[in-house]
């Protein structure tokens, strides 16, 4: 993998799963459901590619799990902070 491209992927991982995860807890109102939803998908790619996975996938899928991550934390601190999402 080149090293462009694993920077690129680290980037569009944690946007992506911050995003969605972002969504999903404005419109669910729920604060930790992205992170279970996220564990889920990395647990189920791991076990469908049926091969040990490298170290370049793992610091993606890790990332991914992070940015799922700081969205539930972002939504718990905005709503303390008295904003309504939805």
């Amino acid at each position: 993998m080149n090293i462009v491209q694993f920077v690129i992927s680290i980037l569009l991982f944690t946007i992506l799963a911050f995003g969605i995860g972002f969504i999903i807890n404005m419109i669910l109102r729920t604060t930790w459901l992205p992170v279970v939803i996220a564990l889920g998908v990395i647990i189920g790619t791991l076990l469908y590619q049926e091969i040990v996975p490298n170290i370049f996938d793992s610091i993606i899928l890790g990332f991914g799990m992070l940015g799922s991550i700081m969205s539930g934390w972002t939504i718990q601190l905005l709503r303390k902070k008295g904003y309504r999402m939805f």
